[in-house]
């Protein structure tokens, strides 16, 4: 017998969610909006963490070096902004957190590979996230206006050089 809290988690729950485990090298499709517009973001890296793998609330967390700086961000599995997860290398470790790999740079952060099946992995279709994704793609392309680009590109450095001009230098 289900609880009242158990069965509001599973009306929210997406059907089917990829397998993603620590070690996992992932490519996350994240929808964005800023203003008016959306957009797909990809951030592709390390999964150092996963919590609470059966609960609405799963999470896991994925780390990437990005201009020498080491970026962190943790996804909810079953949100509605996540679009698609995918496993693009498979690694072989011990750990659930694997916290110490902030400290290694370089070589030291290698891990070794492991053989895994990466259709079987990431066969996962969730129609509706499919569809979300083509929509905001073919928007997207309908509001690209070559010209309009060029022209605001040329209005934003008018602009930066009639700021620079402004200040007076000493």
């Amino acid at each position: 017998m289900q609880s009242i809290a158990q069965k509001i988690e599973a009306k929210h729950k997406k059907s089917q969610v990829v397998d993603v485990q620590s070690g996992d090298t992932v490519r996350v499709h994240q929808k964005i909006r800023e203003g008016g517009k959306e957009r797909v973001q990809i951030f592709e890296g390390l999964v150092i963490r996963v919590s609470r793998r059966d609960s609405l609330s799963s999470t896991f967390a994925v780390r990437r070096i990005a201009s020498g700086v080491g970026v962190e961000k943790t996804f909810l599995i079953h949100s509605p902004a996540i679009l698609k997860i995918e496993v693009t290398k498979r690694t072989k470790v011990r750990r659930n957190y694997l916290t110490y790999m902030r400290a290694l740079t370089g070589k030291s952060a290698r891990l070794a590979g492991v053989d895994f099946d990466k259709d079987a992995v990431n066969a996962v279709h969730d129609e509706a996230a499919e569809a979300e994704e083509a929509k905001i793609h073919e928007e997207a392309e309908a509001n690209y206006d070559p010209e309009a680009a060029k022209k605001e590109k040329a209005a934003e450095k008018a602009e930066a050089a009639a700021a620079s001009a402004e200040t007076p230098a000493e």
